[in-house]
Parts: structure tokens; C-alpha cells; sequence
């Protein structure tokens, strides 16, 4: 089946099934890829994780005591349950010997099988509103109106909102935590606003991903927006960019390709996103890092081939007395590519060949060791 990009376009205006499920994943991805970004600073990607899984319970009590599915009394409910996570987390923590890690696994399976259990229960109720809640799993995206979409946005708005507010704490308290405690800062409560914040953001995504795959959008969007800047600025930008990104492309590839779930194709997308990040980002990028250490690599076997080429024009009257090729890589025995070296320092003007197998230094070459090596010079002598 051909699909034209006209059509696309189309779809995502006049469709109205594409065109709220694709503005529902843009405002999840742009609030999950800002506020992750603190969350994966604060070495904490797996919080997000923890806390989309306990927001389960949360999302089938609250269904249970108001019997509405609602959106806002949904999220309601999911906010309750991940913000009681993370504090029950937290307390964990602080109050025994068990490690953040453990705490989390411990949280996240308890919640989590609470959750289950719950859903399991309200099954069995004969009544037919519950119909529906086990979507908050894997996700339902295609089930998204736009009274879902404008809760998430406005949720998420809120989110963002208080994120600029207190741009300045959140960035010293991702940092440099310690440091704000002794300015006086409320780092106790500036860590329960900004878990707060997360859950939000865990919370609006939850009809669209699901409890599973939710994590996907907290940690891939800022990991990756993390290859590509130093600046905190900059990494939320491009985070909440990456997010959109691949909420929009997930969407419509679920939109107009059978059998692809909304929420899985989407996470695969920011995983494609980061990896790709992983790899050629050109600051952190691990094509360019090793493209950068060959390149050093190179510079120092060249460099040091010039060395011996004037260690060995000091046994001589005249500097540039021609040496033998396998003279030079008998002293760089193991390094290799000195031809290559010889070649390239011949480029810069620094050696001249004499005959086929003899190199030498020439005036250029020997003023510029001669200067770069200084006093040593002497020693060299």
C-alpha cells in the first residue's frame, strides 16, 4: 500500500482519530523529554519506571471509589499513586540500609502487583464502565478524544510551567545538591516537587504508552538530547524536540501501517532516536570518539616518527643525513603506518625522500622539533 506525504498531511488536519492521537503524543513527548532531563541528570531514569508502574492502583482505586473514567479523575488518581511511590520510595531510603536501587525494585513490584490484583478484582465487578482499564498497561492510544488530549495538555502545561519557575533551583538541585542545602535552599521539598512533576509527566502518557513502556519516554529523549549538548538549556529543548519527535512519527506509522500498536511503535522510535544519538552525535557521538582517538592515534605515531628522524640526525654532522625506512620502524616496532607517517610529514613539508627506502629531515622539519623539543634538545644530544 503506497502512502503519499499529501496524504499524510491530511490526515494529520482533517482525520480526526490521527490528528488527536498525534497531537496526544507530541505533548506527551515534549513534557516527558523536558522533565526527564532533570531526572536522568539526577541519575534517577529508573524512578520514572518505578513510578508509571505504581501509578497502576492508583488509576483502578480511584475508578473504583468514583466509578468514572474521566480523564482528569484518572490522572488524578495515577498522581496519587506514583507521587505515594516515590515518597514511600524515598522513606526507604532514608530510614534504613537499603539501597536506592533495591528501593525501587522494591516499590515498583509491590505497586505493580497491587495494580494487577486490583484490575483483576474490578474484572470481575458486573458492570460494564470498567471496560477499558487494562489499556493503562501497553496503552490505547487510537482510543484517545480530544477531552483525553486537552487534560494532557493542560497538565502538562502546568508541569512545564513550574519547571521555568523554578528553573534556577531545579538546575542547582540536579547538580550540585549538597551545595544548595548549604545556601539554605529546601532541597527536601524542591526533590518533592520536582518528583511531583515527573509523575505528571509519567501520568499524562499513560493511556497512550502504557505503564510498561512509559519509562521509554522519561530516560530515551533526554539520554539522547544529553549526546548533543553540555547545557542544561539546550537538553531539555532538544529532549522535549526528540520526544515530539518520535510521539508524532510513532503515531503516524501506527496510523497507516496495520498491526503496529501506537504505544510500542513510539517507544521504538526514541530508542532509534537515542541510538542513534549514541553513535553520531559529534560532541559524545561513539563514531566521532573513535574517529577522534584514530585521529590522534595517527598524529602521535606521526609526531613520533619525526622525533626519530632527528634523534637519529644528531649522530650526524648534517641534519639531514637521509636514513633508512626500516631503521624508523625498527624504533616505532609495534606502532605501524610509518610510510603513511612519512608520507603525511612529507605533505607538511617537515621530511623529504632521498631514494626509495631513505627519508630525511628537512630544514623546516628540523627548526620545528628543534624548536617544539626546547631545552631536551640538549639531552637528546
Amino acid at each position: 500500500m503506497e502512502i503519499s506525504i499529501l496524504e499524510i498531511i491530511r490526515s494529520m488536519f482533517f482525520d480526526y482519530t490521527v490528528r488527536t492521537v498525534v497531537l496526544g503524543a507530541a505533548v506527551l513527548g515534549i513534557a516527558s523529554g523536558a522533565l526527564g532531563s532533570f531526572a536522568v541528570l539526577r541519575k534517577q531514569s529508573l524512578l520514572g519506571d518505578a513510578m508509571s508502574h505504581a501509578a497502576l492502583p492508583g488509576i483502578v482505586l480511584i475508578f473504583i471509589l468514583t466509578r468514572s473514567k474521566a480523564p482528569l479523575v484518572i490522572m488524578a488518581g495515577a498522581v496519587i499513586a506514583g507521587w505515594v511511590g516515590a515518597l514511600v520510595m524515598s522513606a526507604i531510603v532514608n530510614t534504613t540500609r537499603i539501597k536506592h536501587d533495591s528501593a525501587l525494585g522494591f516499590v515498583l513490584s509491590v505497586f505493580f502487583g497491587l495494580g494487577l490484583m486490583l484490575l483483576t478484582f474490578v474484572q470481575k465487578i458486573p458492570d460494564a464502565r470498567q471496560a477499558g482499564l487494562e489499556k493503562f498497561l501497553f496503552g490505547q492510544a487510537a482510543a484517545l478524544l480530544e477531552r483525553d488530549v486537552i487534560a494532557m495538555a493542560i497538565l502538562g502545561g502546568l508541569a512545564m510551567i513550574v519547571m521555568v519557575v523554578f528553573w534556577k533551583e531545579f538546575k542547582l538541585l540536579s547538580f550540585d545538591a549538597p551545595f544548595a542545602a548549604s545556601l539554605g535552599f529546601p532541597v527536601r521539598l524542591l526533590d518533592i516537587v520536582l518528583t511531583t512533576l515527573l509523575v505528571i509527566a509519567i501520568v499524562i502518557g499513560l493511556q497512550a504508552v502504557g505503564v510498561v513502556l512509559m519509562s521509554a519516554m522519561v530516560v530515551a529523549p533526554a539520554a539522547a538530547a544529553r549526546q548533543w549538548t553540555d547545557r542544561l538549556g539546550w537538553m531539555v529543548v532538544l529532549a522535549s524536540l526528540f520526544g515530539a519527535a518520535a510521539g508524532i512519527v510513532g503515531a503516524l506509522i501506527s496510523a497507516f501501517i496495520p498491526g503496529f500498536s501506537t504505544g510500542p511503535t513510539i517507544a521504538l522510535c526514541i530508542s532509534l532516536i537515542a541510538l542513534l544519538s549514541l553513535f553520531f552525535a559529534p560532541n559524545r557521538g561513539m563514531v566521532w570518539e573513535r574517529v577522534r582517538q584514530e585521529r590522534n592515534r595517527r598524529q602521535l605515531r606521526t609526531e613520533s616518527v619525526l622525533t626519530d628522524l632527528f634523534a637519529l640526525s644528531l649522530q650526524h654532522s648534517e641534519a639531514s643525513h637521509p636514513h633508512s625506512i626500516s631503521v624508523l620502524r625498527a624504533m616505532n616496532a609495534g606502532r605501524g603506518g610509518v610510510r603513511n607517517s612519512l608520507v603525511n610529514l612529507e605533505e607538511r613539508g617537515l621530511v623529504r625522500q632521498t631514494s626509495q627506502e631513505e627519508w630525511s629531515l628537512t630544514d623546516e622539519g628540523y627548526r620545528e622539533v628543534r624548536q617544539r623539543a626546547g631545552d631536551s634538545v640538549e639531552d637528546l644530544s
